[in-house]
């Protein structure tokens, strides 16, 4: 399975939400310019994690984006099945031997429940313990 760039930077712009929650909206712009990315890039990629109720539009001369829900409440998985769609590490598997779909699955359940285990909160503070403990680093 490879994440790609909207897989990446959809977590880019929640996390920095998260980051931000109660400050107000927060702009695209400023998330751009912070993260060295392209606008245009990070306002396709903000529909889709719209329309899925994951972050929500504010309109105005100070709008922008806020999360829709607690950083508690909305897993890594849902970011990236949004921009992502399913995940699968293998496309078809009717052809393979049994043992190797059984690897296949075996995989491809792990990835799901680290994803699905895994929220902007825990990552937040994951890079918070890193912040304080020198040299630790946390995979996905």
């Amino acid at each position: 399975m490879k994440i790609t760039t909207k897989g990446r930077y959809g977590l880019t712009i929640t996390l920095e939400l998260a980051r931000k929650i109660g400050d107000g909206p927060i702009s695209l712009r400023s998330i751009a310019e912070s993260k060295n990315l392209s606008e245009h890039y990070l306002e396709q990629l903000v529909g889709p994690l719209r329309n899925a109720g994951i972050v929500k539009s504010i309109r105005g001369a100070h709008g922008g984006y806020i999360l829709n829900g607690d950083p508690a409440d909305i897993t890594t998985g849902d970011v990236i099945r949004t921009l992502e769609g399913p995940i699968v590490l293998v496309e078809t598997m009717e052809d393979e031997e049994r043992a190797q779909r059984e690897l296949w699955t075996l995989m491809r359940d792990a990835v799901k429940n680290v994803l699905d285990n895994t929220t902007l909160e825990d990552l937040l503070a994951h890079e918070n313990d890193q912040d304080q403990t020198d040299g630790y680093m946390f995979y996905i």
